[in-house]
């Protein structure tokens, strides 16, 4: 072979890994270093002031594994995911069946409801900080024309919760919407166009046609919905004024709980990094409770499709 017949075939053989490694290398450079490194500070008594005092190994985790504060905090994170992913994914795929709808001015609504999405995380907790607020928030003063009596979001553990994702909902909706209506868009005019030939009204259509053939981007948007709930931060750090989850911690995260070690409170890195990485755990866990979910829908969904095909 000629230096021109090899050097084209190198190029053949090369040329995808070449296009592919700038991601690979920004993510080792602002993604794989840093959790490495976190993994390193967790196994060491790191001040924040100080620096590295020595390694202690897992004295940090078990630090964090004994501390209530820390149970709290999963368990609020928890609490706000589940209110704020549930309503969220149906209210997206509800807003996007409208859009795909035949509606004047389409690209006008398409485009307002990813308004919320670029408005700064600091100004929606202050605008739905008073809209929530105890005693002349908005909420309350409806409720009171009402005759219901004034509920303290400040102060009641789930109505905090409820507060906070709201706020969650309101800048994340659309964004999920668009997803759900390029994905309603890619799905053929003729599968729908024979449901309707069928006899099947709207409604049915939407439940056992469109619905279903949503199915993977809906997995895609439960993952990623997933993964951002678990690392909530803006939302309940700029609930109040404080900045500390409530008196008795009634709204903090896990990520509040990492800030208050590592910054805010104790100014110990080790400890704050510790937190980090179970967190990391965490959330690797839900990826792969979802990754196992989707395999499993999808053996089933090609089971019945066998049977299908077989009678």
């Amino acid at each position: 072979m000629t230096w021109r017949q090899r050097l084209s075939r190198w190029d053949v053989r090369s040329a995808p890994y070449l296009y592919i490694s700038p991601f690979f290398l920004l993510f080792a450079l602002v993604g794989l270093f840093p959790l490495l490194y976190t993994g390193w500070v967790a196994l060491h008594k790191w001040s924040l002031i100080v620096g590295n005092q020595g390694f202690i190994g897992f004295g940090n985790f078990a630090y964090v594994l004994d501390q209530p504060r820390f149970w709290d905090g999963v368990v609020n994170t928890f609490s706000i995911f589940l209110l704020s992913s549930v309503p969220q994914v149906i209210a997206a795929i509800a807003i996007a069946a409208v859009l795909d709808a035949n509606l004047r001015a389409k690209t006008f609504w398409r485009m307002g409801v990813l308004v919320p999405y670029v408005v700064a995380p600091v100004a929606v907790s202050l605008v739905f900080g008073q809209l929530f607020a105890d005693q002349s928030g908005v909420i309350n003063s409806l409720l009171g024309t009402s005759g219901v009596d004034p509920i303290g979001w400040h102060a009641d553990r789930f109505a905090s919760h409820v507060a906070i994702a709201t706020m969650v909902n309101f800048r994340w909706t659309g964004y999920n919407a668009l997803i759900f209506l390029a994905a309603m868009q890619a799905i053929p005019r003729d599968i729908i166009e024979a449901a309707v030939v069928d006899g099947a009204n709207r409604w049915r259509t939407f439940i056992g046609v469109t619905v279903p053939l949503l199915r993977p981007t809906i997995i895609f948007v439960v993952i990623t919905s997933t993964i951002g709930g678990l690392q909530i931060f803006d939302e309940p750090r700029m609930f109040d004024t404080f900045g500390l989850g409530g008196p008795d911690r009634e709204w903090m995260t896990v990520t509040m709980y990492l800030y208050e070690l590592g910054w805010a409170g104790q100014r110990n890195l080790g400890r704050s990094a510790a937190v980090a990485w179970l967190l990391f755990l965490i959330i690797v866990i839900f990826a792969l409770l979802n990754f196992w979910i989707t395999r499993r829908i999808a053996s089933t969904d090609t089971r019945s499709k066998r049977k299908r095909v077989a009678r």
